[in-house]
């Protein structure tokens, strides 16, 4: 279930990646830098909102519709989330609107928060369909939805900024995208609610499950986006603006491969622990292990040794030089975000330990707050990112010690030492190219670094590369034979 997965979700992986670096390319020369601003300010609200409403809920869609499902149980279980769904969004467009309206903040901000507020309700229902699409391991489906969110979303984002619509115009471009997906899904998804009951009961075992994993997805937030506050408070919209151009060139490029890989794992993880319990769990997860670490450890190495160049061609200049000192360190960020959030917090979803991981998210989170109280104010920007890096760091050691105690997933340390000894030949080979700047330099670069791993790669059998490109070879001499 794990590789089918994987292919399945490449076409994903490969749009969001296009659209995420899209979305950079044009949301920072379109938009001025305070309305780029306003923009990252809005969506990490809206992701916040989000998360502490509605996010139990998908949560809880993913982990039991495989038990569910064994148990022949699944009416009630789609009738307990979608009217729970109901009952939430009924009351939250006037609780919104209300603080929305008495709070004192500039027009401009308070405009793009409204739009990413209402975009909230379309897309955590799409994400609702989506979940049960990947449970049931109907990846077609699932990756369909996604694709045309997520290209649809950006689409219409682009349209609206290029009409002089300001910071909401991504925002209001995701909701539109959500909602007219929601048109030919929905009446699919509904027909399987017909024949079971609402279960109050049921309710409350999957907020209990649920809502831990929303409030520490909620810290995770808070470790991702204090930092752009802090820096609005102690500096200006505009810092804000190059912080988080450069944090999203690195931190977007690596999510969509976590992203990619965790859908596939997600749910072939749950589906081995339900079905063949903790040897099939561990078979499954150690693979999941291995392939995060041989693709994504090389790419934050690789994004970290193009930050100059990648910036020349992907932010606009106003903001490009300032995003190029941000991106080597938020690539080390977002690797440590990654291995976190799509492999040790999963002993705590599949232990249904979720007060464990809520306790996880709580040491990183507190000490960013901390740090950057303490650094942003001395050292500015620079300050954001020391912080950043530190409470990463801290996180993935607070979560690998406290999953051990949910649910031990096995370490894959010899792939880890074999990919980090080909991404550091890697980085002295890069190292090597001149710097011209531009496009050339970035091509350049990124050839050696891939020529160079994916040789060591294949002479260090690294996750298996020699072994399944050989089996690769020999199938298509067979088919041609």
């Amino acid at each position: 279930m794990f590789w089918k997965g994987v292919l399945g979700y490449l076409p994903v992986n490969l749009v969001q990646g296009v659209v995420g670096m899209l979305g950079i390319v044009v949301f920072t020369r379109v938009l001025r830098p305070q309305d780029y601003g306003v923009y990252a300010l809005a969506f990490s609200v809206m992701s916040l909102v989000h998360t502490a409403v509605f996010l139990w809920l998908e949560a809880a869609m993913a982990r039991f519709y495989a038990p569910e499902a064994e148990a022949g149980r699944l009416p009630g279980h789609f009738r307990t989330l979608y009217g729970a769904f109901a009952l939430l969004a009924a009351g939250f467009p006037l609780l919104a609107g209300t603080v929305l309206w008495v709070w004192p903040a500039p027009t401009p901000l308070k405009i793009a928060i409204g739009a990413g507020l209402a975009t909230i309700l379309f897309r955590s229902l799409a994400k609702l369909v989506q979940e049960r699409r990947r449970a049931a391991g109907d990846v077609r489906a699932a990756a369909l939805l996604d694709v045309t969110m997520t290209a649809g979303g950006f689409a219409a984002g682009a349209g609206l900024a290029l009409a002089g619509f300001g910071g909401a115009s991504p925002l209001v471009g995701m909701g539109a995208a959500a909602a007219v997906c929601l048109v030919f899904a929905l009446p699919t998804e509904l027909k399987q609610v017909r024949g079971g009951p609402f279960e109050p009961a049921r309710a409350r075992m999957y907020a209990a499950y649920g809502v831990p994993v929303s409030l520490s997805l909620i810290l995770s937030l808070a470790l991702a986006t204090t930092d752009r506050f802090l820096l609005a408070a102690y500096l200006n919209e505009t810092s804000v603006g190059v912080y988080h151009a450069g944090y999203s060139l690195a931190n977007r490029t690596l999510d969509v491969m976590f992203i990619w890989l965790g859908m596939a794992g997600g749910p072939a993880a749950i589906a081995a622990l339900e079905r063949g319990g903790k040897a099939a769990l561990h078979e499954t997860a150690r693979e999941q292990a291995r392939l995060m670490i041989a693709l994504a450890l090389p790419a934050a190495v690789g994004l970290a040794l193009v930050a100059r160049p990648l910036a020349d061609v992907m932010i606009g200049e106003r903001l490009r030089a300032g995003a190029a000192e941000v991106t080597p360190w938020i690539a080390a960020s977002a690797f440590l975000a990654g291995i976190t959030t799509y492999y040790f917090h999963t002993a705590f979803t599949l232990a249904r330990r979720t007060g464990l991981l809520l306790a996880a998210m709580a040491i990183p989170a507190a000490s960013n707050v901390v740090l950057c109280l303490v650094l942003i104010p001395r050292f500015g920007l620079q300050g954001a990112l020391w912080a950043t890096l530190a409470s990463y760091g801290l996180g993935a050691a607070a979560s690998f010690g406290l999953g051990r105690r949910a649910l031990a997933l096995p370490v894959p340390w010899d792939t880890a030492a074999r990919a980090a000894a080909a991404s550091a030949a890697m980085a002295l080979a890069v190292r090597l190219v001149p710097a011209g700047g531009g496009a050339l330099e970035l091509f350049a670069k990124a050839g050696v670094g891939v020529a160079v791993y994916g040789a060591l790669a294949w002479l260090l059998d690294i996750c298996g590369a020699r072994t399944h490109s050989g089996r690769l070879v020999r199938a298509l001499q067979a088919r041609i034979a």
